[in-house]
């Protein structure tokens, strides 16, 4: 018999992390982070990063177990929060999984093989002898051209990540996304997805306050710890929260121009969350008010109730 796996899911700030420590509470779970940032090391402010006084107990995982310089793959997360979901299950304990890197989640509730698109030595070593005599951006605008939704997702300094992207297209005629929808929705478990949505304005307005609280709570000096330590070009400053301080520290724009751009990026990801979640999972849905939002655990609470008996 299949286990179940509960999934939460939704934007940044709505109200995720605590319905996870409720649900956890309440069917004996353990709770696996679905964030691709929350990874790292001294990543904490800028992820939101569930704080120790907030988890009452409850186990956490996928938590602090990357350094910042590290890279960390799609793959790598689906190897991870399987054998998470697999360890706690054997403990008679329910996996709740919570975050918002959507593709990430589904890839390890859906199973998706990685592996299965052999790696092709000739193509890589000829797009790396372009990088030393050409640099990246060749291959960076060519995947551009040919897969613009991948290119979204991948910085130009990941030159691994382009170039796994490239070889992909040039050995199969696919590209890496269309490779990704092609995988089977045939899970190993029997996951339960809930998605938490909030009216838009109210969304924004929350947003833009957790930026404020961020800043307030240090994360400025936190992000300035790490680019001083030399991770500028690394993966996990490519992150929301992070990317944005950098021409700040350059003096190349004010600390005012960095935060309202942060509260913009984080507003723009919020709304690619939603639409990729909604596009591509099959989602029940619950609209956060924070007014009601004991109202509506505990409607959540009664329904897993009658789900997981």
């Amino acid at each position: 018999m299949k286990k179940n796996v509960i999934a939460i899911m939704g934007p940044t700030a709505v109200g995720k992390t605590k319905l996870s420590i409720e649900l956890a509470k309440r069917f004996n779970g353990e709770i696996i982070s679905g964030d691709s940032m929350q990874v790292y090391k001294g990543l904490d402010i800028g992820t939101a990063k569930v704080k120790r006084s907030e988890m009452l107990g409850i186990a956490h995982h996928m938590l602090d177990i990357r350094e910042p310089e590290e890279e960390f793959s799609v793959a790598d997360f689906k190897e991870n929060v399987q054998k998470y979901i697999n360890d706690i299950t054997s403990r008679d304990k329910l996996p709740i999984i919570v975050g918002g890197s959507g593709l990430y989640i589904q890839a390890a509730l859906y199973n998706y093989n990685f592996s299965e698109i052999k790696r092709d030595d000739a193509i890589t070593k000829k797009m790396e002898k372009t990088i030393v005599s050409e640099g990246i951006m060749p291959l960076y605008n060519r995947l551009v051209e040919i897969d613009p939704v991948q290119a979204e997702k991948i910085h130009p300094n990941n030159h691994r990540r382009v170039i796994r992207a490239l070889e992909i297209y040039e050995s199969t005629g696919m590209t890496m996304t269309a490779y990704q929808e092609s995988q089977t929705m045939e899970s190993p478990y029997e996951p339960i997805l809930l998605g938490l949505d909030m009216e838009r304005e109210l969304l924004y307005r929350r947003i833009n306050e957790r930026v404020d609280l961020m800043v307030n709570e240090g994360l400025l000096d936190e992000v300035r710890g790490l680019y001083e330590k030399g991770y500028e070009n690394c993966q996990s400053m490519k992150a929301i929260g992070y990317k944005e301080f950098i021409p700040y520290f350059k003096e190349e724009q004010s600390l005012e121009e960095t935060i309202d751009l942060l509260k913009r990026n984080s507003r723009r990801y919020a709304k690619r969350q939603l639409t990729w979640f909604r596009n591509k999972m099959d989602i029940t849905w619950y609209n956060m008010s924070p007014a009601l939002i004991d109202e509506k655990f505990a409607i959540i609470l009664d329904e897993l109730a009658g789900i997981l008996k």
